[in-house]
């Protein structure tokens, strides 16, 4: 199963018959994606299912679809197993950013959350999830942002990275991690719950 964000509207891309949502069924072969696209963006729908019989073959054709934007970011833990958070457009968020030419997925990810929170001293501890969200800018573009949980012992005064309109940088307890992620992105909630889960 792929899961796709329009906003926080989701296209689930999956090849199970078991339905587990309210969003309606569409056979994939059989859909504009624009269309769908246009859908959610309008609040139309509130998400959508695509069915499809084989599912990684039709992920790759969805992914010729749009235009295809990789990414990189971190959550990132302090010795006290806090998790850094960023405020950005009054939302809550994690550190993320665009993988630059002839730059690996994991430089691209440390080089993204000490930019953006002016931390040092990070570690990649392991892969965590994709995600995945559709914007327009000129057309439609899908965003696909590769995870790493990491850590660091950095222990001086984080600084937001003002000119990315990130205002705050604060590592959070449990509990006000779950009070930022009632002001955050579907997939941030998605990256999150991955880590709690493992």
């Amino acid at each position: 199963m792929y899961k796709v964000f329009v906003n926080d509207s989701p296209i689930i891309v999956t090849s199970s018959q078991q339905k587990e949502n309210n969003f309606p069924v569409y056979q994939f072969k059989n859909v504009v994606i624009d269309e769908i696209i246009h859908k959610l963006r309008n609040k139309h729908i509130d998400g959508v299912n695509l069915y499809t019989t084989d599912l990684e073959n039709d992920w790759l054709l969805f992914l010729t679809k749009l235009k295809v934007v990789p990414a990189a970011g971190g959550l990132v833990l302090n010795p006290k197993k806090k998790v850094l958070f960023i405020y950005r457009n009054n939302v809550w968020d994690l550190p993320k950013g665009r993988i630059e030419k002839d730059e690996s997925i994991e430089t691209a990810a440390i080089r993204e959350v000490e930019e953006e929170c002016g931390i040092f001293n990070l570690k990649i501890i392991k892969e965590l999830v994709t995600t995945y969200h559709i914007y327009y800018h000129e057309e439609n573009k899908l965003k696909v942002t590769y995870w790493f949980l990491m850590d660091s012992n950095y222990d001086k005064e984080l600084t937001p990275q003002l000119e990315e309109s990130i205002t705050k940088v604060l590592f959070k307890n449990d509990e006000n991690a779950k009070i930022a992620l009632k002001n955050t992105y579907s997939n941030i909630k998605l990256v999150y719950d991955t880590y709690k889960e493992a």
